[in-house]
């Protein structure tokens, strides 16, 4: 596979979590280290977006904060693009179970994300100016945008978990 960039999109307010979900735990690990993990093993760097996280390369989103996960995605293509990446491989700083083969099962023909989990995608650096628009455009919807650019819309045989709430957790 082409060079990929991870990208742990960690800009949220985590309102319904109640603290920080980055730093809660599940199965012993911290959320963001479990996606960190995911993600290295498939990626030649992994970034994380939106936040300030000790002991990671970190950026913020992009072009301003409060854009929701495209704002991340965004700062991630760009940095991707910049560091000569061909892909970014995105994920959500609440889905501590990603599969360890996760960015050969969304490569194909353009971007791919997760049905359940459009936060969960391979997206070419290629796509970068589309989400440039589409933002500039006042689009918020990371599942408009994946529409507007036809990325395909991946079922995975097991659903990946989506950290919420700390019952979640259990």
């Amino acid at each position: 596979m082409t060079k990929i960039l991870g990208a742990i999109l960690a800009g949220g307010q985590a309102r319904r979590f109640g603290s920080d979900k980055a730093q809660a735990l599940y199965e012993g690990a911290r959320l963001i280290d479990r996606v960190a993990a995911a993600l290295a093993v498939q990626s030649g760097a992994v970034v994380v977006c939106g936040r300030e996280e000790p002991g990671f390369t970190c950026i913020p989103d992009w072009p301003d904060a409060g854009l929701g996960p495209l704002g991340g995605l965004a700062a991630a293509l760009r940095h991707a693009e910049m560091s000569r990446f061909a892909h970014v491989l995105s994920a959500g700083v609440d889905v501590p179970d990603l599969p360890h083969d996760l960015a050969a099962t969304l490569a194909g023909e353009g971007a791919a994300i997760v049905e359940s989990q459009p936060v969960v995608g391979l997206w070419p650096v290629a796509v970068f100016p589309a989400l440039e628009a589409f933002l500039h455009g006042g689009g918020r919807s990371l599942y408009r945008f994946a529409d507007a650019i036809n990325a395909r819309r991946i079922e995975l045989p097991t659903p990946l978990m989506n950290v919420n709430r700390p019952e979640d957790l259990a």
